[in-house]
């Protein structure tokens, strides 16, 4: 088999996060100048934790009783195995009670003994929770110095009542002081992204490039997706921080793998560990079998009986969750924005019920309705009949059929209307693929959103069964793409000063990982193998810059948001006042995306629907003037300087519906009025975004008006891993029909500048283009960053996950 052999090169960083006058990074500091913290790895990885933990104390009761639940499940389940005789409990066998003598535990260590599998289990079981043990010892140590840092430097006691942006805010002001991170003189925001999202931001990044094996289509049957948190736990431990990961620490790649020289070689030993590491999940499986399925009995059976339609509702899937995640987008944040769309993405996916399905539930729910009517008036009349065999049971299974019918029969009042829901939606998850906007009425759309927004059940299902998929999937599935990840990781890594080595596509810089259309044409220089997909990187910069309105972004990415806001002015301008009156001072910022939502743009596209043009240039207008209300002064895309008027009056309105004195909240305690402060510039903040998104998907729509929708939600021609082109067909002439890589671009030969990329066209090697990391040996570097001494800073820890598009054959 002929490998796939691609001219790849390191590139220093076309720019540097640093503020001005610290070009030169290696600045000597003398021992007892270091901060007593600079010691802790993962400094604001543990300061993060311990914050969504709400404090030392609740992080440690949390930590303890894992430890304790663990024994529990173990021990109790041991104890109903061998320590219960079921005959004499179901009253099966004849007991004679005169006999005085008892069961006791040395009776069932005995039956214990003689088991050898339950022996393996209570092994493997110790084992690991001794593994636990030290993990919990080695974190509350951690912890315990992170609280000092809490209280000494930062000087914050009441944590739970403490914002995230309070938090790095004073970060960023101990630098010079204590000095946390020896190699800057100061931190930025997305210093601290970085060094808290580094390996997630890798996971989002090669989601977006479909480079993990989580989209299969099965014979007969339509594609789907499957991730789950073993699937997930295996990524990390494969790539980062797992015994001969791809990483020597969690700051730092291994130098071979910034190489290209070697890739060959590398490849084929990740594919043996991947290998290895799958018959290890494959021997372990029955164990891990028999723990996932006690751990649901144990935690859901309980929440089934109580809320029997709670397997009917449904949750975001952890495909979905990184799907939809921006590049430097917090755990927090992310599950904030989530969650905002639930309620519209639950309307949307009960527009589509079977109507079919609803006539059945309907006599189902009647008949069982009069069954149970009748034994609940027996049982009022004469508690006795609860004594009646299979009485109780049969009350229970009646209620359970009842609850299940009742999620099958639709609201009387909803009203069908996808398409405005599906555009709600995008307000708040902000990421779509281009063939859902139009067909959000088809059964097609719905099927592939259900992949991001799955029932309960099928998530519970999925954890059961993902001991048996996971190990299929890494031998067969993720170990033939090890080039590929090679590649990825040698090609798309940068060292920044005072972070580490992070993902390029978490730089957001527009110039090198920019899609031209996602108004980046003219301002990217990005092959199509740099770019990222569904306008991640344009979306991502937008979020953070709005999130972080302190932060001050390289001057590309300066430029793209003046653009950007250049723009929004002139479309405001160009729309009429009257048509959609849109105003900071008379509209909450829930308001202003509901009027948005309903305004012309929404009539237009059903009135006006063949006319494309029409529809997007009112969504732009509308879009426009919606941004320019929000902040009407300054015309800033930043909130904090602008809103201080609106904050205030917003604050008066909600004091004033909730009987709330103003002399009370005024007198109260400072966390609370910081806290009611940073929620009220939270919520514009998140309404900002949200039009955005809703502005930057029109233009987009405008963009393609007329062109081949490109998006990664179906390629198919996806990437069949790192199996390569025969070398009699990379001779011809005619390109055209080359199995072509979506992961990385090809080329015909060392002499060569260009190479193929999608639809068939020539694009720019790799070697021309800029992206982010170190340049190859013995070549020149072609930017002016300064190459860094391996000591890095403190660091984050483990990946998380996306989406991907890779279909496995």
């Amino acid at each position: 088999m002929a490998h796939f052999d691609t001219e790849y090169q390191r590139l220093e960083a076309s720019y540097s996060d640093s503020p001005p006058g610290e070009e030169n990074p290696l600045m000597h500091v003398p021992e007892g100048a270091k901060s007593q913290w600079h010691h802790i790895e993962n400094l604001d990885l543990y300061v993060y934790n311990l914050h969504q933990k709400n404090g030392f104390t609740c992080m440690l009761l949390g930590e303890i009783f894992e430890l304790v639940q663990l024994l529990f499940v173990v021990g109790f389940t041991v104890f109903l195995a061998n320590c219960v005789d079921y005959d004499i409990l179901f009253a099966n066998k004849f007991v004679n009670h005169t006999d005085s003598s008892k069961v006791t535990l040395p009776d069932c260590a005995v039956g214990i003994r003689d088991n050898a599998f339950v022996i393996f289990v209570l092994i493997i079981s110790g084992v690991f929770w001794l593994h636990r043990l030290v993990k919990f010892i080695y974190n509350v140590c951690c912890y315990w110095e992170i609280r000092a840092f809490y209280i000494n430097a930062l000087k914050m006691t009441m944590l739970p009542y403490a914002t995230w942006q309070e938090v790095q805010a004073r970060i960023v002001e101990i630098q010079k002081e204590h000095q946390i991170c020896i190699h800057k003189k100061e931190l930025t925001e997305l210093d601290i992204y970085h060094r808290i999202l580094r390996f997630k931001n890798y996971m989002v990044a090669m989601v977006n490039k479909s480079l993990l094996p989580v989209r299969f289509r099965l014979p007969g049957l339509e594609e789907s997706v499957f991730y789950t948190r073993g699937l997930k736990y295996n990524f990390e431990l494969i790539f980062f921080w797992g015994p001969g990961s791809l990483f020597e620490n969690e700051w730092s790649l291994k130098p071979e793998y910034k190489r290209g020289g070697n890739r060959l070689e590398l490849a084929d030993r990740l594919a043996s560990r991947i290998l290895w590491i799958g018959i290890a999940n494959l021997l372990l499986c029955p164990v891990i079998l028999v723990w996932q399925i006690l751990y649901a009995f144990f935690s859901y059976t309980e929440v089934i009986k109580r809320e029997p339609g709670s397997l009917g509702a449904r949750c975001w899937s952890l495909y979905g969750r990184c799907y939809l995640r921006h590049f430097n987008e917090l755990d927090h944040e992310l599950m904030s924005r989530l969650s905002k769309g639930y309620k519209p993405a639950s309307k949307y996916m009960n527009c589509f019920l079977s109507p079919l399905l609803t006539v059945v539930a309907k006599n189902v729910a009647f008949f069982a309705g009069s069954l149970l009517a009748v034994l609940i008036a027996l049982t009022i009349y004469d508690e006795d009949v609860l004594s009646v065999e299979h009485v109780l049971s049969s009350i229970t299974l009646l209620g359970v059929c009842i609850t299940v019918c009742r999620s099958f029969i639709p609201d009387k009042h909803m009203v069908f209307c996808p398409e405005q829901l599906l555009r709600v939606i995008l307000a708040h998850i902000h990421y779509m693929p281009d063939h859902w906007q139009g067909n959000a009425h088809k059964y097609e759309t719905r099927d592939q959103f259900s992949q991001l927004f799955q029932y309960k059940a099928v998530f519970i299902l999925e954890e059961l069964i993902s001991p048996v998929v996971t190990p299929i999937i890494l031998i067969f599935c993720l170990r033939r793409k090890s080039l590929e990840i090679i590649d990825f990781f040698r090609n798309f890594t940068v060292e920044v000063v005072g972070v580490g080595d992070t993902c390029s596509f978490a730089q957001m810089d527009i110039r090198q990982h920019g899609h031209p259309a996602w108004m980046s044409a003219g301002k990217t220089e990005a092959s199509i193998y740099q770019q990222a997909e569904d306008g991640k990187t344009e979306l991502s910069l937008m979020h953070f810059a709005i999130t972080n309105p302190q932060w001050q972004p390289p001057q590309e990415t300066t430029h793209f948001i003046s653009q950007l806001k250049e723009r929004v002015h002139r479309e405001a301008a160009g729309a009429s006042s009257d048509t959609h009156p849109l105003s900071l001072s008379e509209s909450e910022p829930r308001s202003l995306v509901a009027n948005l939502l309903a305004g012309p743009s929404t009539l237009t596209s059903i009135h006006f629907g063949h006319d494309s043009s029409l529809t997007n240039q009112a969504g732009l207008s509308d879009g426009a003037s919606a941004l320019r209300s929000l902040s009407p002064n300054s015309g800033s895309l930043h909130l904090r300087g602008s809103l201080n008027a609106a904050h205030t009056s917003t604050m008066s309105k909600a004091m004033a519906g909730s009987g709330t004195d103003a002399r009370t909240v005024s007198s109260g305690s400072s966390a609370w009025e910081g806290q009611l402060t940073s929620l009220v510039l939270s919520e514009y903040a998140s309404t900002e975004m949200s039009i955005h998104a809703l502005y930057m998907h029109e233009l987009h729509k405008q963009q393609s008006h007329g062109e081949l929708s490109r998006h990664t939600w179906h390629r198919q021609d996806s990437d069949e891993s790192s199996d390569s082109i025969p070398d009699e067909v990379r001779s011809e002439p005619n390109p055209r029909h080359f199995p072509r890589s979506h992961t990385f671009p090809t080329t015909e030969g060392a002499a060569s500048n260009h190479s193929f990329g999608a639809r068939g066209r020539v694009v720019k090697s790799a070697r021309g283009v800029p992206m982010g990391g170190w340049a190859e040996e013995g070549q020149a570097a072609r930017r002016h960053h300064e190459t860094l001494p391996e000591e890095s800073s403190e660091d984050d820890m483990p990946p998380h996950i996306h989406k991907v598009n890779a279909v496995c054959v």
